[in-house]
């Protein structure tokens, strides 16, 4: 059976389908998404009257008779403690409760809170519809982009970029709270295999019971702080491999500092740079999905992942 498959972002796919959609925004980016076999559709997800689609998603499953899916990308940050979501136990992505979870999640950030609402008006208005939603979501990923989209992520990116700016890498955490982690890889693949679960006519947990985590387990962020620390020193960017705390009211302008670095709100620091996150892969393994590279990589990986990406910064 033959499907028309719709891309509500910067990516390719590889199989069996009838006709591959890219949402786009402008003309340079239709021509990228040509170059990968893809149709651009003009669409711009930030008018509300055009964000009805999943009602629209219905109509068309309701007239060809056929399920229709719809996959919503997230992240990790709004299952974490910046969101207000449980960080005392492991949080796991099929845990039948965690919908009603993410309704009683209140964040202090409101951009936190609008993605955490993001995730509950999708899944209410899929079922709502007739539409079979899942709620994918990226953690720290990690190593070199190879689509026509960014080819580096974004805490990595994060931690460099303070860095340089302050010629020393700073940590913005009391204790040592973790967050999960994965390869670029291991993210493209899992979100491949639930696209051919859902193309082989499988019935794959979706709506409440819908999310799923790209991830092959979590580090500690001082750990990575550490390793990329002692590659950032190894360039110069840094006088000396030393993590240092910028943790309170007496570091402010540290904070000051790192906030004009990364262009964000000086409250949001916390949030681009560290925060506890008990989010647990295990619907992934379910689906027969099997990551290949093991939290703990990362650190391996981390003179590579600065070298990438002091070259496309």
């Amino acid at each position: 059976m033959s499907y028309n498959i719709l891309i509500t972002g910067a990516s390719g796919y590889l199989g069996v389908y009838g006709n591959l959609y890219a949402l786009v925004r402008t003309e340079a980016q239709a021509d990228s998404v040509k170059q990968y076999g893809a149709k651009p559709l003009t669409f711009d997800t930030r008018i509300a009257a055009e964000v009805n689609f999943i009602k629209t998603l219905g109509e068309v499953g309701s007239r060809s008779g056929r399920a229709v899916h719809f996959l919503h990308t997230t992240g990790a940050k709004v299952f974490s403690s910046h969101a207000g979501a449980p960080t005392d136990r492991p949080l796991l992505d099929n845990d039948p409760e965690l919908y009603n979870i993410q309704k009683s999640q209140r964040s202090s950030h409101t951009r936190i809170q609008e993605a955490v609402n993001a995730n509950n008006i999708v899944i209410k208005e899929a079922e709502k519809h007739g539409v079979r939603s899942y709620i994918f979501s990226p953690c720290i990923v990690y190593g070199e982009g190879e689509g026509f989209g960014n080819k580096i992520s974004i805490q990595t990116v994060a931690i460099v970029k303070a860095a340089k700016a302050l010629q020393r890498v700073y940590k913005v955490d009391q204790g040592e709270p973790s967050w999960p982690v994965c390869h670029i890889v291991d993210n493209t693949t899992l979100y491949l295999q639930l696209l051919r679960k859902i193309l082989a006519g499988e019935d794959v947990p979706h709506g409440k019971n819908g999310y799923y985590l790209a991830s092959s387990g979590s580090i500690v962020w001082e750990e990575l702080y550490t390793a990329m620390a002692a590659a950032l020193a190894k360039r110069n960017v840094v006088g000396d491999a030393t993590v240092v705390p910028a943790l309170g009211d007496e570091d402010s302008q540290i904070l000051e500092r790192i906030r004009a670095a990364l262009g964000c709100p000086k409250e949001f620091v916390p949030v681009q740079l560290g925060g506890k996150c008990t989010f647990t892969a295990v619907h992934g393994k379910e689906i027969g999905w099997e990551p290949e590279f093991p939290p703990e990589h990362i650190l391996e990986a981390a003179d590579a992942e600065v070298e990438l990406i002091l070259k496309n910064l």
